[in-house]
C-alpha cells in the first residue's frame, strides 16, 4: 500500500475533537491519542523540538495517521483510554493494575440475599462497588449484618413454598441472625425495607438508618420496652462510631470524586478518593508506568477516565489539584482552601504513601528498577546532562592546621564502593587552607585517573561553599575537564547546593532522594576523613614521644602500649616493670630516656 506523505495526511486532518492512531511502516500500531483540535494536536509532533528521546524516535517511525472524529472532548478521552486498553500500543502510558475488585451483590429475589463476590453476572442483580479491597469489603458486611439480620441460605423462597411450610428454620435464626423469611415470620415488605436502608449504607448514607434507628428507640422507651431500646441503641452505636472512622470532611460534600497525582522519572501514581456523604466510600491508587516523559497532566486526565470507568462513577463533580479538561460534562474544581483543600491534600498524601510503599518493595524485588530510577531522578533534580552512575566527594580535614589531610569517597550506582576510596596527606599547602587543599586533592585525583586510563566520574561533589567549588573547578580547569564532569558544592547549615558560576545556591525538598544521597555520601566522605585524620594524629604522637628514642624501634612501642595502655604510664614505669616487658636492655633505654636526673 502507497501511503501518502506525512505532512499530506496532516493536511487532510479536521480541526475537531477525536483520536488520533500512529503507525509504523509494518502497519504496527505505536501510539494513540486525544485532542481537541486534531490537526493543530498532530502537527505539533512534526514541527517541535522533541527533548525526550522516546518522543523523538517515535516521530521518525510514524508512517501512517489515523483519525476517528467524536463529538466531544469527553468522548475522545473515554474512546483514547478504550484503545490504549485494547492494543497497548508501545508508546502510551502503561496502565499496571488490571486485577479484579469485589463488589456488594443484593441478589435479585424475593428476599434478597447480599454477600460479596468478584463476578458481575447480568441477573437483574444490583451491583455496588467495586471496592479497592476485600477487607473494606467484609467490614461494611460486618456492620450491616449487625444492624439488619438477612437470610444466608439460597432456598427459593416463593410465598407458594413459604405457605406450603417446605422449609424451616436453621440455626442462624436461632442465633438471632436471620429473621425467619423461609417459614414467613417476617414479610417481604419489611424485609425489603431493612434492604432499601442496606442500599442506602453501601452507598455511604448513614442518615436514614440513623434517624430510623433513634425514632425506634425513641418508642420502645416510651412503651418501656427497655431491652429492645438497648439492643437498638447498640446498633446506633456502631453506626455512628462506623460513620465517625468515615467522615474526614465537611458533611455537606456529597457525591464527589476527589484526584491528584505525584510522579517521578518513570512513573505517575493517581490517587482517587470517593465521597458520599462526607465521607470516603472508596480509595484507590493507579500506577501509570510513563512512556514519553508525559506532563502531569496528561497522566491525571489518563488516570481520572481510567478509574471513573473501572470504579463506574456516577459523580459530576470532581475535585483537583490543578486545572484538567475533562469536557463539558464534569464539573472541575481546583480547591483553594477550606474543607476541599483538605480533602485534596489527604489525596496526595494517599498518592506519596503509596509511591514509597512501592519503592520498597521495587527495591528488595527489582533493586536494577530501583536503582534506575534513583539515577534518572538525579539526573534531573541536579540539572545533570547524564546519569551520575559514578560520584565522588572530597571532604577535608584538620584541626588549627595540624596535620591537614582529605578523603575521597566513591559512590556507583548510588551505593558506596570501598574499594575505590581514597585517602591524601596535602603536601604542598601550609596552615589551614581549605580552598588551597582542596584544589590540590582534587587536581591529584584526576590527573592520577587520567594517567592510569582509569574511567571519571559523571559528577564530582565538594563539601563546602562557593570557595571549595571554586577551587575544586579550578583543579579541573588545570587538567582540561571543565565541562566533561559535573562539579557541585553542598553548604552544610541549608543544605544549599552550588553549581559553578552561579551565586543563587539550589534547594532540594528534604525529603527527596537525590539529597539524601548527597547528604549520604557528603556524610560518609566526613567520617572517613575524620578517621584517617585521628590515626594519623594517634601515629604522629607515638613518634614523637617513643619511637623517636634512640634503639626503641615499632615493636617495642606496640607491646609497651599493649602492657601500659598509654605513653603516661610508660614514663611513670620503674625499670623492673619495663623489663618484664621488653627486656632488661630497652628497659634500661626507655628509664634512661625519661629519668636522665
Amino acid at each position: 500500500m502507497n501511503l501518502p506523505e506525512i505532512s499530506v495526511q496532516i493536511q487532510t486532518l479536521p480541526s475537531s475533537p477525536g483520536v488520533y492512531q500512529y503507525y509504523d511502516a509494518n502497519g504496527k500500531l505505536l501510539y494513540v491519542g486525544k485532542a481537541k483540535n486534531l490537526k493543530k494536536r498532530v502537527s505539533s509532533y512534526f514541527t517541535k523540538n522533541h527533548d525526550n528521546a522516546r518522543t523523538h524516535v517515535l516521530v521518525k517511525k510514524i508512517k501512517e495517521i489515523r483519525h476517528i472524529v467524536v463529538n466531544s472532548e469527553t468522548d475522545a478521552l473515554l474512546l483514547e483510554n478504550n484503545l490504549i486498553k485494547k492494543y497497548q500500543p508501545r508508546y502510551n502510558v502503561l496502565l499496571k493494575d488490571d486485577k479484579s475488585y469485589p463488589w456488594i451483590c443484593i441478589k435479585n429475589e424475593r428476599f434478597p440475599r447480599v454477600f460479596p463476590t468478584r463476578r458481575l453476572i447480568k441477573d437483574g442483580s444490583e451491583y455496588y462497588g467495586p471496592f479497592t479491597s476485600m477487607k473494606t469489603v467484609h467490614t461494611l458486611l460486618d456492620l450491616i449484618k449487625g444492624l439488619y439480620p438477612l437470610r444466608t441460605c439460597n432456598y427459593d423462597l416463593s410465598a407458594e413454598k413459604i405457605e406450603g411450610g417446605k422449609y424451616k428454620v436453621c440455626l442462624e435464626y436461632h442465633l438471632g441472625n436471620c429473621l425467619g423469611p423461609c417459614e414467613g415470620y417476617i414479610s417481604a415488605e419489611a424485609y425489603h425495607d431493612n434492604i432499601d436502608a442496606i442500599r442506602e449504607i453501601v452507598k455511604g448514607n448513614f442518615k436514614d438508618s440513623l434517624n430510623r434507628f433513634r425514632q425506634k428507640m425513641k418508642e420502645h422507651a416510651e412503651n418501656l420496652q427497655f431491652e429492645d431500646a438497648q439492643r437498638i441503641k447498640e446498633k446506633l452505636d456502631t453506626l455512628e462510631n462506623y460513620q465517625s472512622k468515615s467522615t474526614v470532611v465537611n458533611p455537606r460534600i456529597n457525591n464527589v470524586d476527589v484526584f491528584s497525582i505525584v510522579s517521578d522519572e518513570g512513573y505517575g501514581y493517581v490517587n482517587f478518593l470517593q465521597l458520599s456523604h462526607g465521607a470516603i466510600i472508596r480509595s484507590h491508587t493507579l500506577e501509570l508506568k510513563k512512556k514519553l516523559d508525559e506532563s502531569d497532566q496528561e497522566l491525571l486526565e489518563i488516570g481520572i477516565v481510567e478509574i471513573r470507568q473501572r470504579f463506574n462513577s456516577q459523580s459530576r463533580e470532581i475535585y483537583v489539584p490543578f486545572t484538567v479538561e475533562m469536557g463539558d460534562d464534569i464539573k472541575v474544581t481546583v480547591p483553594k482552601l477550606g474543607d476541599k483543600k483538605r480533602i485534596v491534600e489527604l489525596s496526595e498524601r494517599n498518592a506519596k504513601y503509596f509511591r514509597m510503599e512501592r519503592f520498597k518493595q521495587t527495591k528488595i524485588v527489582d533493586p536494577d528498577r530501583h536503582t534506575n530510577r534513583i539515577m534518572a531522578q538525579m539526573k534531573v533534580d541536579l540539572r545533570l546532562s547524564q546519569e551520575p552512575r559514578h560520584i565522588e566527594c572530597f571532604d577535608n580535614s584538620n584541626i588549627q592546621g595540624t596535620n591537614p589531610v582529605a578523603a575521597c569517597v566513591v559512590f556507583k550506582n548510588g551505593k558506596p564502593s570501598k574499594k575505590d576510596y581514597r585517602k591524601f596527606n596535602i603536601k604542598t599547602v601550609t596552615g589551614p587552607d581549605d580552598f588551597a587543599s582542596m584544589e590540590e586533592v582534587v587536581h591529584r585525583r584526576y590527573r592520577r585517573l587520567l594517567n592510569e586510563g582509569e574511567s571519571l566520574p559523571q559528577l564530582v561533589i565538594v563539601d563546602g561553599g562557593k570557595g571549595q567549588l571554586s577551587s575544586g573547578v579550578k583543579a579541573l580547569e588545570r587538567l582540561g575537564l571543565r565541562g566533561k564532569i559535573a562539579i557541585i558544592g553542598i553548604a552544610k547549615r541549608l543544605e544549599e547546593i552550588y553549581y559553578p558560576g552561579d551565586s543563587i545556591p539550589l534547594y532540594l525538598d528534604k525529603k527527596s532522594e537525590s539529597l539524601k544521597i548527597i547528604q549520604q555520601l557528603r556524610n560518609e566522605a566526613h567520617r572517613f576523613g575524620i578517621t584517617f585524620h585521628r590515626n594519623k594524629r594517634s601515629s604522629s604522637a607515638l613518634n614523637t614521644e617513643l619511637e623517636e628514642i634512640p634503639g626503641i624501634g615499632e615493636k617495642t612501642v606496640v607491646e609497651l602500649l599493649k602492657h601500659f595502655r598509654s605513653v603516661k604510664r610508660v614514663k611513670e614505669a620503674g625499670m623492673e616493670a619495663l623489663a618484664e616487658v621488653i627486656g632488661p636492655s630497652r628497659a634500661r633505654i626507655i628509664h634512661d630516656h625519661y629519668h636522665k636526673d
